[in-house]
């Protein structure tokens, strides 16, 4: 791989100057990305690199958790995360964090299973799991972990290790039975071939008699086992007194098969195997598809800890050790250090730092906390060491309680009946009254007729394109979707979404950037570089909104760079001491009262809505930047588009008020439909109340999203949102920014337009279908001929429209 001098070796990003190695071929933007290296090159896996490709254009930055697992060893641990497979092997599941592609997946595999003691190693690059057996008494859980930690792949307990694993199970058994009515289907058809090819060509009577019994015995699996879950499903809703579309699917067959087979036996008439058998099939992967579709997640608890860490730091007798979340009890002390989540609600007792509540508030900015303050679980720590006396738990913390709620609002959110199943009910009860009636208008002619007619109206009329019109439609419309960036989790969403009703925005990283950028300099702009090269000591969100905002200039040298938690920064360029920070912490280094010009800009009609940084040299103010978390590119024309489609936009935010409304005015929002500070629960509550007036949907991104977007008819998780509020949302939009929204409002108006066509091409078939029943004009056997017409109508359909990713 060539080396670029001022591109990190490992991830591709640019180096900062400070961390140049003069005459080195290989740079590294960070310790990480070093460390990764070095271990790479060691145990000769430099094929990642070559896997990866460009590292320009994939590479992301490494972050090493220096933690030691300790806690993976635990017989608390094991209990509830692995699983013994026999007296010498353990298997469990983990989550690895900076998994994003197949080199990644390489490279897991190829590092842990290097390990004496590691039997088997299987990553789901698409859960970022890993699958991991091995032998206890040779390695253990813990070494194994610091080893995928050194290369970059920080490990967590996967804790939906048992519900995916009774989800295989469930999908397995279902493709067992479409694999045998697959089977059943392409054999009966040769079978059908050499029947229909004997009807030209005066097929001997005893060769036809065993080609009817061969495909009548071929026939038996599909129809008695495969066919059983559509048989269980009629009887379920017969016991519910429900005219279900499994019944006149199961009527169908059922009566198909036992005409065939009493034909078969007595020597006449005409069998329906084949259609019979190719129905089965085509039934059961429209089933799942439908299947596949409808999974979500509910599980509060699964829900909090994909936010919080599944360790904490304990700190007994003055030692810190890590140790399970799970025994973490009120009254202990745990220790947090930059960077990490905090993993419980409580007091701090020592140290100081900014806090990143944006998780539960929305708010950008980080709150300083410092002893005596209170902090709660799922928030990030900063900048400084903290030591937390816990106070609530698990789901005894706000956030677990918010999950919880979520948890409640999603079980109780009914799910809307599909058109097929609303068609259904009415659907079945005609055809049995038309077959009924088909025998009585034929019996005093011939009783064989009748019921040869009737039969034909069964098999023509059995509603498989009905039972498809949906699935089918909705599947490639989710496909279609995905390939276009936009994941859907259920049917229902689409039906919801094309039904106008009010879009409920979060405005921090959904509407904005969910970062700080500099919008305003007033000043002399020879301090811009100063400003950068200071500011670049600092892992405060500001400090990194003036990095990325101003020119650097490698020749700025600085020295005795301090900064002052809450506060900012000072530093000594050449002779001249220089102050960055906000307005107070200024104002307290220099002394006296500011300048009019700085006054007017602190004191200005839209101060509320922008954080100030002011700069100063030997006690005077040299400059002032304004920063604002900027509305993204595409927010105007989306809520146009909305706007124009139909439906009304408002704004549920956890910021100030003010900067809702400034947000708000730049997006042509109506004041009334902006509001600020609310609170994870308000938001939730503000859905509640809404939803019983009209459909209401959530855009949003974050944990205090998570209960309004499971409330809401439809919840939306924009790209970058915590776990948690995807999990709670119906649709994830899998790329930046929220244009997406109005594809995706678009694209499920078409769907619906879809379904509806799908729906008529089906009931206009049977209709012609029972005229021509009725009317003695076809046969059962020219009535098989003709049912998979309807569904192969259904399925041209659903595949050929355009849904999503169609330009307007």
């Amino acid at each position: 791989m060539t080396i670029n001098p001022h591109l990190c070796s490992h991830c591709g990003l640019v180096v900062p100057t400070a961390f140049l190695q003069a005459n080195n071929p290989l740079q590294f933007c960070c310790q990480g990305c070093e460390t990764v290296y070095a271990v790479i090159h060691e145990q000769g896996l430099d094929r990642y690199y070559a896997l990866r490709g460009d590292a320009n254009e994939t590479g992301r930055p490494v972050k090493l958790s220096g933690r030691t697992y300790a806690e993976f060893d635990e017989p608390s641990f094991l209990a509830l995360y692995a699983q013994r497979r026999t007296d010498e092997l353990i298997s469990v599941h983990l989550y690895l964090q900076g998994i994003h592609c197949a080199a990644c997946l390489w490279l897991v595999e190829r590092v842990a299973s290097t390990m004496d003691g590691v039997i088997d190693v299987r990553l789901d690059i698409g859960r970022s799991s890993v699958h991991i057996t091995y032998a206890p008494a040779v390695v253990r859980l813990s070494h194994i972990a610091q080893r995928l930690d050194s290369v970059g792949y920080p490990s967590h307990p996967f804790r939906g290790a048992d519900r995916e694993f009774l989800r295989r199970k469930e999908d397995r058994a279902l493709l067992m039975r479409i694999g045998v009515a697959g089977a059943v289907a392409g054999n009966v058809m040769l079978l059908a071939l050499a029947l229909y090819s004997g009807m030209f060509s005066d097929m001997e009577a005893e060769y036809s008699s065993f080609f009817r019994w061969v495909s009548l015995v071929v026939t038996l699996p599909s129809v008695l086992w495969s066919a059983s879950v559509f048989y269980r499903g009629a009887w379920a809703g017969l016991r519910a007194r429900l005219l279900h579309m499994d019944l006149p699917i199961s009527i169908g067959i059922l009566t198909g098969f036992v005409w065939g087979a009493y034909n078969t036996i007595v020597g006449r008439g005409e069998i329906y195997f084949d259609s019979l058998a190719v129905l089965v099939f085509l039934l059961l992967v429209g089933r799942w598809l439908q299947q596949r579709q409808k999974r979500r997640a509910t599980d509060a608890t699964e829900l909090f800890f994909a936010l919080a860490p599944s360790t904490a730091r304990l700190v007994d007798n003055g030692i810190v050790r890590d140790v399970p979340i799970e025994s973490i009890t009120p009254g202990m002390v745990v220790e947090v250090r930059p960077g990490d989540f905090i993993p419980v609600d409580g007091d701090v007792t020592d140290g100081t730092s900014a806090v990143d509540c944006a998780v539960l508030t929305g708010e950008a900015i980080p709150v300083w906390v410092q002893a005596g303050d209170k902090v709660n679980a799922g928030t990030t720590n900063v900048s400084g060491r903290l030591r937390i006396v816990a106070t609530g738990t698990g789901e005894q913390t706000r956030v677990g309680k918010l999950l919880l709620l979520v948890e409640e609002a999603m079980r109780k959110k009914a799910p809307i009946v599909a058109m097929a199943d609303r068609i259904s009910a009415y659907f079945v009860a005609v055809v049995l009254v038309l077959a009924a009636v088909t025998i009585a208008m034929w019996w005093s002619t011939d009783v064989g007729l009748a019921i040869d007619h009737a039969v034909a109206l069964l098999i023509v009329t059995c509603p498989c394109a009905l039972g498809l019109a949906t699935p089918l439609a909705v599947s490639a419309a989710i496909g279609k979707a995905a390939r276009h960036g936009i994941l859907i989790k259920g049917e229902d969403v689409l039906e919801r979404l094309a039904r106008k009703g009010t879009i409920w925005f979060d405005k921090t990283g959904t509407l904005t950037e969910g970062r700080l950028s500099v919008s305003r300099w007033v000043g002399d702009d020879k301090w811009k570089p100063i400003v950068r090269a200071m500011e670049n000591h600092s892992g405060h969100p500001i400090a990194r909104g003036l990095v990325a905002g101003l020119p650097e200039d490698p020749t700025v040298v600085l020295s005795n760079v301090r900064e002052t938690f809450g506060g900012g920064l000072e530093a000594d360029f050449g002779r001249q001491k220089v102050i960055v920070g906000n307005p107070n912490f200024v104002q307290a280094r220099c002394g006296g009262a500011f300048p009019d010009w700085v006054t007017q800009l602190l004191d200005g009609p839209r101060a509320e809505a922008k954080t100030t940084v002011l700069v100063a040299s030997e006690g005077i103010v040299r400059a002032a930047i304004e920063l604002t978390d900027p509305v993204r590119h595409d927010a105007v024309d989306c809520v146009r588009s909305l706007e124009t489609a139909g439906y009304q936009i408002g704004i549920l935010s956890g910021d100030d008020e003010r900067v809702v409304s400034t947000v708000g005015s730049q997006l042509a929002i109506s004041p009334e439909r902006c509001f600020g500070r609310q609170t994870p629960e308000q938001k939730l509550e503000h859905i509640r109340r809404a939803a019983k007036q009209t459909n209401t949907f959530m855009v949003g991104d974050g944990v205090n999203d998570a209960g309004a977007l499971a409330e809401a008819s439809v919840g939306i998780g924009v790209h970058g949102g915590a776990e948690a509020c995807l999990t709670a949302a119906d649709v994830y939009l899998a790329r930046d920014g929220i244009a997406l929204v109005a594809d995706l409002v678009e694209g499920s108006r078409r769907t619906m337009r879809v379904i509806r066509r799908n729906v008529l091409f089906a009931l206009s078939y049977n209709l012609l279908g029972v005229v021509l029943s009725m009317t003695g004009l076809i046969n059962p056997m020219i009535a098989a001929i003709l049912m998979p017409f309807s569904s192969l109508t259904v399925v041209s359909s659903s595949y050929k429209a355009k849904t999503f990713g169609a330009k307007p």
